[in-house]
């Protein structure tokens, strides 16, 4: 199985592709004499280190996929020269900590993939710089909180997956430098309560996943058309709740597994159920 990077490929070559191999190291020269690279895909290696030049040699590289490596850091300089990378794909990696000096070189980015990493936060403003960005996944990690500017910058983001943390609360105005927001998935948490209004600056959201947490009570977005999943908690099927979902109407997903936890005489019905009667006094 291939060990080293390939050398020798014509300065020509667009894309290059050392995926589900042993390579362990790469050069600081691996990439010189391929001027025009756009796309550098490395997944699956056992790559634990990256040398700090190794991509000033591919300036219009669009494309770099590092998943599934080893890598618990990267130079403070890795990105300098990569203002036109788009895709950035860190997933399935070491990461403890994110440094600030990764983004600030990086307009263009507008696919950021973190996730099944071992980060426990999120710097304040450390994306502020990435003002062309759609999608951030920061899923299965080890967030526990998410400073109050967290997502400073991220005027265009579309997508935010934090699925699989350890978030046991959110501040009122975490999602406020986002109003672009259409999927945010938030599932498998420890989510006990939500801040009021805390959705309210996300007004094209389309997609809700709030399922797996420890919620009893909700907070819904404006608007409607919201595709809404808050299967798996215990919900206190109360008037707050039964008229929120009654006036909002959202298309509840996994409605059979979205169950009253209290009252007592309302335990384990469907809570879809409960807010379309008509008997529940609220």
């Amino acid at each position: 199985t291939l060990s080293t990077f390939p050398a020798g490929l014509p300065p020509t070559t667009l894309a290059v592709s050392v995926e589900f191999t042993a390579l362990a190291t790469l050069l600081p020269t691996a990439l010189a004499g391929l001027p025009r690279l756009q796309e550098l895909h490395l997944s699956s290696n056992r790559l634990a280190t990256l040398p700090e030049p190794l991509l000033r040699p591919v300036p219009t590289l669009r494309v770099l996929d590092l998943t599934d490596n080893l890598l618990a850091d990267l130079p403070t300089g890795i990105f300098t020269a990569a203002g036109h990378l788009q895709h950035l794909v860190l997933r399935g990696n070491r990461l403890q900590a994110l440094q600030p000096a990764w983004f600030r070189h990086l307009p263009r980015l507008q696919w950021l993939d973190l996730a099944d990493n071992a980060l426990t936060e999120v710097p304040p403003a450390i994306f502020h710089p990435l003002s062309s960005l759609h999608s951030l996944d920061l899923s299965h990690n080890h967030l526990a909180t998410l400073a109050p500017d967290a997502l400073a910058g991220l005027r265009v983001l579309e997508r935010l997956d934090l699925e699989g943390n350890q978030l046991g609360t959110l501040l009122p105005a975490v999602f406020a430098p986002t109003p672009a927001l259409r999927l945010l998935f938030l599932q498998d948490n420890k989510l006990q309560t939500l801040p009021t209004g805390v959705f309210v600056p996300l007004r094209h959201l389309r997609v809700l996943d709030l399922s797996g947490n420890r919620l009893q009570a909700l907070e819904l977005p404006p608007g409607t058309m919201l595709d809404l999943d808050i299967s798996g908690n215990p919900w206190a099927c109360e008037c707050p709740l039964l008229m929120l979902l009654r006036q909002a109407a959202p298309q509840l997903t996994a409605s059979r597994n979205t169950l009253c936890a209290s009252p007592a005489h309302r335990r384990g019905q469907e809570v879809a159920a409960v807010s379309r009667a008509g008997d529940t006094g609220c």
